[in-house]
């Protein structure tokens, strides 16, 4: 998403997962479930760009211990609120930063997954790849990297077919939050290009949007 649209969504992060649900026509949900049923209890487990808390709370649900990360203050509020009222706030930790911090934050092979749902594509193309680096550092060996975001797809044909599919959500989810969404170019290459293997990658919308499921290689081998 684009650095305006995090915007207003922090102006009203009440609209997040209403725009979101409509944009995707609740194929959001069904990502943040794939990616949930990889989830193994015990796990430790961090969230990038938690939003307003949906992903973390059903990992929790799966007896993971999950550290949240955010640049959104507003959507803290409403995600430690939702963490509340779904009984899981013993299981999840939430801290205002962003993931461009993550070089000091974590010591190395901390997490045993890393998730992010519709953040990438909030990023620049340099801050993706430090971000991708730092996955790969902080999770442990054969730890999982699972991404759920709108891909740009790499033929002509396909940008134009996706764009006409999109374009009427589009339009309704900027009427209720003023602005819309991006894709990300190329996601699967940048994930390998971080030194992971891409295990599995689910695709719905016509592939617009995809669960990116990877395994974090081990370097010493």
């Amino acid at each position: 998403m684009t650095y305006v649209y995090m915007k207003v969504l922090e102006s009203a992060p009440g609209r997040y997962d209403r725009g979101m649900a409509i944009l995707t026509l609740g194929r959001l949900a069904k990502a943040h479930r794939d990616i949930a049923e990889r989830i193994e209890p015990g796990w430790r487990v961090l969230d990038i760009g938690f939003g307003t808390g949906s992903l973390a709370v059903l990992i929790a649900r799966c007896g993971a211990q999950v550290v949240g990360i955010d640049i959104s203050a507003p959507m803290l509020d409403v995600a430690i609120q939702k963490t509340r009222q779904a009984g899981v706030k013993d299981s999840v930790t939430l801290r205002e930063m962003g993931a461009v911090e993550l070089d000091t934050a974590f010591d190395d092979a901390t997490f045993d997954a890393v998730v992010s749902s519709l953040t990438f594509s909030e990023l620049s193309d340099d801050e993706a790849a430090y971000t991708l680096r730092h996955c790969h550092r902080i999770l442990k060996p054969g730890g999982l990297l699972m991404v759920a975001d709108e891909i740009l797809p790499d033929s002509l044909g396909g940008r134009i077919l996706t764009w006409l599919f999109r374009l009427p959500f589009s339009a309704l989810t900027f009427v209720l939050t003023q602005n819309t969404t991006r894709r990300v170019a190329a996601l699967e290459r940048r994930i390998a290009e971080a030194g992971f293997q891409v295990i599995e990658v689910k695709k719905y919308l016509l592939g617009t949007l995809r669960t990116i499921v990877a395994k974090a290689r081990d370097e010493t081998c």
